[in-house]
């Protein structure tokens, strides 16, 4: 274990993170709110803790797959920890543990809140929640990776760590430049939507807040109702951008090198659009006597299917009042999430389409055991390894639901809120059902079951294994 190289890391995202609060606390000194001394403390809190460690760059740079998912985990963990020390300080939350939930499900994109009243929050504290949002969404490491030249060829290992699907390729043969190309179109695609937003007459704060969520698929609202008091020209632009940014951005990347072919060929984007095209059309055909008219149906439809599957958690409606078929559809989403190499949470299209295939394959097999049958993603043979790697995924994706589930069933609340809290938490959702409905909040859970959700949170977040690895004796051995 390269110890020196990890508390470098860890340095430098406590440096960023510092630079991150420039934001709020020019918010609160435009709005001339106090709460500027909190984010200026916290500043130097994170300042302080951060140059001690990178004041001498490491002599050993190389890291391996161990190194680099302790370094991803212990960097979130940094984040979260320095992130929720302005909610306490300011006194908009006071109690550590829920600070600690809000900014855990605002880095991981999750958008679960246990405020109950987000309106009465100083104008700083709502923008560097949904700031948070923006930050988590890429990620803090490939932020990283994109400025600092780290150790050579062996820092991948830190863009799989963080970075969501069953695999992970560099666009370019450098992963530094890919960082890069990766961050350019991720504000490119922000800044767009800021100015369609702009021309939609919406003012400045509140567009900054809305597309910091909708780039990184959060979902932390400015107002009580999240995005129901908004327009409909509004409410169609967050649509469009949420279903955007649920793409794989290695497809962006091939449009915009003009590899249109290779880029359309993609089964895993083509399965993405399908699936919300008939999810929000039978969504619309059973909430349309709920609605004035079928194309008010069928735009509400579409938005939940959207902010559900990118995990992105906005809402325009109660859709915890919609028919059983429509919920039941808004929680196979839930589970179902966006593409791999997106901002999107879940378990992935591309991890149902390869555990589809799978079953499609031992099915043939069946009927013809002595058939060699490859599966195949894009025309292209998927690894052993890969495929080990899904099925694995899978079955402690299951053990963690199963363990959450029952540890907050302490909390005496029903089945259908501790389900789906737990499957919203661990697919960076946010909202559920029932008690914790769009109109609900987490504030209901005691402190334990919180600490168990932020757990989810992260691991959801991370793809479970690098924050899981943490508990493991063998890792922390030097040798």
């Amino acid at each position: 274990m390269n110890f020196r190289i990890i508390a470098y890391i860890v340095g430098w995202v406590c440096n960023f993170q510092a630079m991150f609060m420039v934001l709020p606390c020019i918010t609160a000194l435009i709005y001339q709110e106090h709460e500027f001394f909190a984010f200026l403390i916290s500043m130097i809190v994170c300042l302080i803790a951060g140059l001690p460690l990178t004041i001498r760059k490491p002599k050993n740079k190389v890291f391996y797959t161990k190194d680099g998912c302790v370094a991803v985990a212990l960097s979130w963990f940094a984040l979260c920890i320095s992130g929720a020390v302005p909610f306490v300080l300011s006194g908009a939350i006071p109690h550590p543990i829920d600070a600690f939930f809000e900014t855990v499900s605002g880095f991981t994109t999750t958008g679960s809140s246990i405020l109950t009243d987000v309106e009465v929050l100083p104008h700083c504290i709502l923008i560097w929640r949904s700031f948070t949002h923006w930050i988590g969404g890429m990620g803090v490491l490939v932020f990283l990776l994109s400025l600092l030249p780290l150790a050579g060829g062996y820092h991948m290992n830190l863009m799989k760590a963080e970075s969501p699907g069953p695999s992970v390729s560099k666009l370019v043969p450098k992963v530094q430049q890919t960082a890069k190309i990766l961050y350019t179109i991720y504000i490119g695609m922000t800044l767009f939507q800021i100015i369609l937003l702009l021309i939609g007459r919406i003012p400045l704060f509140d567009t900054l807040c809305i597309s910091f969520g909708t780039a990184g698929t959060g979902g932390f609202g400015i107002v009580n109702d999240s995005m129901g008091s908004y327009s409909l020209y509004v409410q169609i632009v967050i649509t469009i951008f949420m279903i955007l940014f649920g793409v794989n951005f290695n497809v962006y990347f091939l449009l915009l090198t003009r590899k249109f072919s290779q880029a359309l060929k993609s089964e895993e984007v083509r399965c993405y659009f399908f699936v919300i095209i008939a999810s929000a059309l039978m969504i619309t055909f059973n909430v349309r006597h709920l609605f004035d008219n079928v194309w008010e149906a069928l735009q509400q439809a579409f938005f939940q299917v959207g902010s559900i599957i990118t995990t992105t958690g906005y809402a325009t409606t109660d859709y915890n009042q919609w028919p059983a078929v429509s919920r039941t559809i808004l929680v196979l989403l839930t589970f179902c999430g966006a593409c791999a190499g997106s901002t999107g949470g879940g378990i992935k299209i591309s991890r149902l389409l390869l555990l589809a295939k799978s079953v499609r394959k031992e099915l043939h097999l069946y009927l013809h055991p002595n058939a060699v049958k490859k599966i195949k993603m894009d025309g292209k043979a998927v690894s052993h390894e890969v495929m080990r790697a899904t099925n694995i995924y899978m079955i402690v994706y299951l053990m963690i639901v199963a363990a959450s589930i029952f540890i907050i069933s302490f909390d005496e609340f029903d089945l259908v809120t501790n389900f789906t809290a737990v499957v919203t938490t661990l697919n960076n959702v946010g909202p559920g059902l029932s008690l914790i409905g769009p109109t609900g909040n987490f504030g209901i859970f005691s402190p334990l079951s919180k600490l168990v959700l932020s757990f989810d949170m992260l691991a959801g977040r991370l793809e479970l294994f690098p924050i899981l690895i943490l508990f493991l004796r063998e890792t922390w051995k030097k040798f």
